[in-house]
């Protein structure tokens, strides 16, 4: 039985940048006015990606406003965050970043059974050209979508 899911934040641009690969959903390394900075969904990952080091993966870039209740015992809001994920899932990784292109990045952060979960993909950059391709086709879906409302009225 799979847990409760509840979103924290998505990443669209990622979507559109990058051509996804493969999906990994990993847990974070948190401390404890993180947790509480989650809950308010007060993150911000425009620019955030992961890589493998020593055998784990660190995830850096993402910003973590600081809450305003726990001023003493605050964190860094800018440290980078272990990911946690199995050795094999480890290894495959290392090996798919290792090839020429490819990258980590975050899609999104949700809750999973009151635990923070990270969504990772392994991606590769899209070309302007593809870029474009999405556009054209999101593009015609729209206008298609348009006509058959439009139809179904009279």
């Amino acid at each position: 039985m799979e847990g409760h899911h509840k979103s924290i934040a998505i990443n669209r641009k990622a979507r559109f940048n990058y051509e996804i690969n493969e999906t990994y959903e990993c847990g974070i390394e948190l401390l404890g006015t993180e947790i509480k900075s989650f809950r308010d969904g007060k993150i911000s990952f425009p620019d955030a990606w992961a890589q493998v080091v020593h055998g784990e993966v660190w995830l850096n870039q993402l910003t973590i406003a600081e809450n305003p209740f726990s001023s003493l015992f605050n964190h860094d809001p800018n440290r980078k965050k272990r990911l946690l994920l199995h050795k094999q899932e480890i290894k495959r990784i290392r090996r798919k970043v290792e090839d020429k292109g490819y990258t980590l990045i975050p899609l999104s952060f949700y809750f999973k059974n009151g635990r923070v979960k990270v969504e990772l993909a392994v991606c590769t950059g899209k070309k302007l050209v593809d870029k474009r391709a999405d556009i054209r086709e999101r593009d015609v879906k729209r206008d298609i979508a348009r006509e058959f409302r439009l139809k179904g009225r009279y």
